[in-house]
């Protein structure tokens, strides 16, 4: 679902809500309550408990508190602040509140089990981030909303594959900007974009060792500095905008037109977003926060009563039916307006 359909879907629900603290790292982990229960609702109780509020995960509490204010449902939100520690804090307080359901974007995706076992009888959806091992989901009591990470990179590599061929290139070399390492996101976002390359006819090489940029804008910008002007390359691979945007900003400051070259992230934010219409950004890839957020309190809403975690969406779920995909989408010139 597209950020412009989104809009109208979302806007009554924001009208009634204030979202503290978005894209601040700092804010209280004391979480909030978001509002009275709608007509008709069961009165379920939730917590979501954020890894981070950042701007991204600001967007999924958005759609999760959308959800909520749709289907009744007394939502709490916590920000773990990216202690693996608080987190589970934050779910065993969950428990003792006697709320029926946990909504966690982990911290750590090794943690999963011990998450759902800080529960208890609560059902744990996991939003945004799946379980490094995915047989703890069980069906009835746990399951995930997450964007297939594989197809978030392979939509890059397709978009570069198509920019280089028409140039008549199938050699190419880049650079690649990575997230925190360890992360299954960040391993499979890597790969997938190497694979949508090779797979549609271009032999890609690295013009140096991938950079560690941790997700971060500055420190992109600092690490991939100092190879703008001494290393030869055809394109900058980022595995989201922040760090996509790191890149832009560092060819900026050295003199480089970033628009030679094609940069391309992932996460649709709005400044990549912006910056595809400014055209610093060659193309980015949507992963709808709004319908993961959303998609979570539906799927904990379904397990509580028994029905398929996609009830009531138009989203899919894998083969086992504990995980609900909400797909990635690709975002370029062509169709940047649909996003605004």
């Amino acid at each position: 679902m597209k950020k412009k359909l989104l809009a109208g879907l979302m806007a009554s629900a924001m009208l009634a809500m204030t979202l503290t603290g978005c894209g601040s790292a700092s804010n209280s982990a004391e979480g909030e309550q978001s509002g009275e229960a709608g007509s008709g609702s069961d009165g379920y109780s939730m917590t979501l408990i954020m890894s981070l509020r950042d701007e991204f995960l600001s967007t999924l509490e958005a759609g999760s508190k959308a959800a909520a204010e749709e289907l009744g449902v007394n939502l709490s939100s916590q920000d773990a602040q990216n202690d693996t520690g608080k987190l589970i804090q934050f779910v065993e307080s969950a428990r003792n509140a006697g709320d029926d359901a946990v909504l966690i974007n982990l911290v750590d995706a090794e943690t999963a089990q011990q998450c759902i076992e800080a529960a208890g009888d609560m059902k744990v959806v996991f939003v945004n981030r799946v379980p490094a091992d995915t047989s703890v989901l069980e069906a009835g009591k746990s399951a995930a909303v997450v964007s297939d990470e594989n197809t978030s990179g392979y939509y890059q590599g397709e978009f570069l594959a198509n920019y280089f061929k028409e140039k008549g290139k199938t050699d190419i070399k880049y650079l690649m900007l990575q997230g925190t390492l360890g992360l299954v996101h960040t391993e499979q976002r890597s790969a997938s974009v190497l694979k949508g390359l090779a797979d549609n006819g271009i032999n890609a090489t690295e013009a140096a060792a991938p950079l560690v940029a941790e997700y971060d804008r500055a420190t992109a910008m600092d690490m991939i500095s100092p190879l703008l002007t001494t290393t030869e390359f055809d394109c900058i691979i980022a595995n989201n905008d922040a760090m996509a945007l790191g890149a832009v900003e560092a060819m900026k400051a050295q003199g480089m037109d970033p628009t030679s070259i094609p940069i391309v992230g992932i996460d649709a934010t709005v400044d990549g977003v912006q910056a595809i219409k400014d055209g610093t950004l060659a193309m980015t890839v949507f992963q709808d926060a709004n319908g993961q957020g959303y998609g979570a309190v539906k799927a904990a809403v379904n397990l509580i009563e028994g029905n398929a975690i996609n009830e009531g969406t138009d989203y899919e779920t894998d083969d086992t039916g504990n995980i609900v995909w909400v797909p990635f989408e690709p975002v370029t010139p062509d169709n940047v307006a649909d996003y605004e």
